[in-house]
């Protein structure tokens, strides 16, 4: 799915070094400031697309793709969460990792925002498996994802 999107979208390696070195430079000034976000973490050695599920006033709502290159994090939902349960699906680039739950949520192959978890292939779309995540009455969340275990598949 989102290694098929992947594949065209794919950044070029020779612009990667220089961002990456104004991101180490600036990585302990973003250290300092704690905000509250759900952020993802990506501690794999593959690009990772990422999508979200929340209730939101509309209903149950699902996002995605955040690409999240390897070693490194993205701020998924901005700000103070206002919701208890998160649900999350990811899959690398390559295709042969995958990070997924029993919460079935609607998801596109294309960058997307959807609202209503019904009907996912009626409407167009297709239905994933997505992770709970119960945040209790945390402001802010952070999911880890890493490589799977030999043998074995992907754990957040």
């Amino acid at each position: 799915m989102f290694s098929r999107l992947l594949k065209l979208v794919r950044p070029s390696t020779r612009l990667a070094a220089p961002a990456l070195a104004a991101l180490a430079l600036l990585s302990p000034l973003a250290a300092s400031e704690a905000k509250a976000d759900f952020r993802v973490c990506n501690g794999t050695q593959e690009l990772v697309g990422v999508a979200i599920g929340y209730r939101a006033e509309a209903g149950w709502t699902t996002e995605g793709w955040w690409r999240i290159p390897a070693a490194s994090c993205k701020v998924i939902i901005e700000g103070t969460l206002s919701s208890r349960y998160y649900y999350l699906y990811a899959e690398d680039a390559e295709g042969k990792g995958r990070w997924a739950g029993t919460v079935n949520l609607c998801i596109a192959e294309n960058e997307f925002k959807i609202t209503d978890v019904k009907d996912c292939f009626a409407r167009g779309y297709q239905k994933m498996g997505f992770r709970e995540y119960d945040t209790g009455e945390q402001g802010s969340w952070m999911v880890q994802l890493t490589e799977a275990p030999r043998g074995g598949t992907a754990t957040p």
